[in-house]
């Protein structure tokens, strides 16, 4: 078994590289091999690009796929679409693909067809599952998995965007459709063929242990009497508002269930305290907040990684929660998976929750590593095996933002750690309102701040600019995401120049993709298009050492008595599309 990595940059680079590939591979029968693409672009039409090349070069072969929160190829992040083919290399190993509409089928059916499915093929020795954000729990899907063969693992992710709050998602697989309600499941087997797996997660139990004293499924009531969205006010400060979910990301509940440790991170904070969780929570229950402790999540793995060594793996397949992809810093978002990369190729995604079936038990999992290890064929002799290298030592990782104030809660020693977690806990609410690329506000925020300033006095007036860089799709295809980013960036820094607004009173931010939508606090129109047509020539007289010189067209507009959001927003995007109809480089006003 081999694993062989390509890079989509566009649909005749992406086919060039399959040809070149196919002609290396020689008389590999397309029965032998299947194709996995990873997509952290949120785009069908992108991803269907890439499901024709791979039809057209190799029309008889197998491909399934989803969108992450990251790509992982050996252990590494790697390009915005990567695709990877497993070649099969012992003709006794099979496998088979098969996709579940999860709108047109309830889960009842669906895992009655997929037991049903390992019982007609009983050279099934492993799942893989790409799974779309589940609507509620997940429990009556896992446990309507207990009936496969004990023997059967089971391992898989679920898809998931670069934005870890958003529900958005895609899974496809060849004879099947891009789906945003769908399950995608790959059967491997044959007499030759060997499957391992684990979980890691290193999280530990933080202070005392509550009961589920009230529940009802996926909705968590409450902890030992106690609401459950007040166990997270009280310990962690955390409120009850639309960050609730980012700010409950590192701190799970712990508890056994099935067998094993499960983490469960809550969805989110309802109106009456109760909190809904990834799955069922069963009354009775003993849980505990945890937190993450670097050392013992690196110590976790150079062990599990060890294990994984003597298995001898030809492929490793790695799932990862993109909550412990912010976990670690942005520098090293897979520092933790360094000591499988020694082992055997890898490829995998950072997910919305994890899969791993245990002690017959399928479970979903949360802020957990599973990873998967094949091997086609005996192992080889272990006197030749290779000695996995020693990683140094662990790299410095900032404290879990809200620890210390769970210990200031418990211990009055502690007041200057609190006053410390304060800080912290500022720069966490900035990064929920900040656009990771260009550091300006995110949609969310500069839409929040048009409202209210529409919610003020109304004889008080303000202007908008929307705008938008010109032909920016061919950047991209010409040049490489990576050198789109940069153009992006450099209008950002534009943006951030305070000589540019002539006023305190400016916010801009990030509308989407090459959009940014600029709030000009008590100024009027003409000033508001003095400012744009300032930003449009500084934009046009800037460099790029790799890529032509950029324009922007932009849209301006004054509010007006009785504007709505809505009305506000659809004036200031038509002057845009004014400009970009008019010949584009230019400052339109209505």
């Amino acid at each position: 078994m081999k694993q062989y990595q390509l890079e989509f940059i566009d649909s005749n680079h992406f086919i060039g590289r399959l040809s070149e590939f196919k002609e290396k591979r020689g008389a590999v029968e397309d029965s032998k091999m299947f194709f996995q693409i990873f997509s952290e672009v949120l785009e069908p039409e992108k991803i269907r690009e890439v499901c024709l090349g791979i039809e057209q070069v190799f029309p008889e072969a197998m491909y399934m796929g989803c969108s992450t929160s990251g790509n992982i190829i050996d252990c590494q992040l790697s390009s915005d679409i990567t695709v990877v083919c497993t070649v099969f290399e012992y003709a006794s190993t099979r496998f088979q693909i098969y996709q579940y509409d999860l709108l047109a089928e309830n889960v009842d059916s669906i895992t009655g067809q997929i037991v049903a499915e390992t019982e007609k093929h009983p050279w099934v020795k492993a799942m893989e599952m790409y799974f779309t954000i589940p609507e509620g729990s997940t429990t009556r899907f896992c446990d309507g998995m207990k009936d496969a063969a004990l023997d059967i693992q089971i391992f898989g992710g679920v898809s998931c965007s670069d934005d870890i709050t958003s529900n958005d998602c895609l899974v496809f697989s060849k004879g099947g459709k891009i789906s945003s309600k769908s399950l995608v499941v790959i059967f491997y087997g044959g007499e030759e063929f060997y499957v391992d797996s684990i979980k890691v997660t290193g999280w530990k139990p933080l202070g005392r242990k509550f009961h589920v004293t009230k529940s009802d499924g996926c909705i968590l009531h409450e902890l030992d009497g106690i609401l459950a969205y007040d166990v997270y006010h009280k310990y962690l400060n955390i409120k009850n508002d639309e960050n609730f979910f980012y700010n409950t990301l590192e701190f799970p509940l712990f508890y056994d269930h099935n067998g094993t440790t499960i983490l469960r991170t809550p969805v989110a904070s309802n109106a009456d305290g109760s909190i809904t969780m990834t799955s069922d929570m069963d009354v009775g229950s003993l849980v505990q907040i945890s937190y993450g402790d670097p050392s013992t999540i690196v110590e976790s793995i150079r062990e599990d990684s060890r294990r994984i060594h003597q298995f001898q793996p030809d492929i490793l397949h790695i799932f990862s929660c993109a909550a412990r992809r912010t976990f670690w810093t942005s520098k090293e978002p897979t520092y933790e998976i360094e000591p499988f990369k020694d082992i055997s190729p890898s490829c995998g995604f950072f997910s919305h929750g994890e899969f791993l079936r245990t002690k017959g038990n399928l479970n979903q999992h949360n802020v957990t590593l599973v990873v998967a290890a094949m091997r086609e064929g005996e192992k080889k002799d272990l006197s030749s095996m290779s000695v996995l290298p020693e990683r140094g030592t662990l790299s410095k990782v900032p404290l879990v933002s809200r620890l210390a104030t769970f210990i200031s809660v418990t211990s009055l020693e502690l007041e200057e750690t609190n006053k410390k977690l304060e800080y912290a806990n500022e720069k966490l609410k900035m990064a929920a309102i900040i656009d990771g690329l260009t550091g300006l506000y995110n949609r969310k925020e500069i839409q929040s701040q048009i409202e209210k300033e529409l919610a003020q006095d109304s004889t008080r007036k303000f202007s908008l600019i929307m705008l938008d860089i010109d032909n920016f799709k061919q950047v991209n295809d010409t040049y490489g995401h990576q050198e789109g980013d940069m153009v992006i960036i450099a209008l950002a820094k534009i943006l951030h120049n305070e000589e540019m607004a002539y006023t305190d009173k400016f916010s801009a931010g990030r509308w989407g993709g090459e959009e940014f939508m600029l709030l000009l606090h008590d100024t009027d129109v003409s000033a508001a298009s003095f400012i744009a047509e300032l930003i449009r020539q500084c934009f046009a007289n800037t460099s790029f050492p790799s890529v032509r010189m950029q324009t922007i067209s932009l849209g301006v507009t004054q509010t007006r008595e009785d504007d709505t959001l809505d009305s506000l927003c659809t004036r200031v995007d038509a002057a845009l599309y004014k400009a970009k109809k008019s010949g584009k480089n230019r400052v339109e006003v209505i």
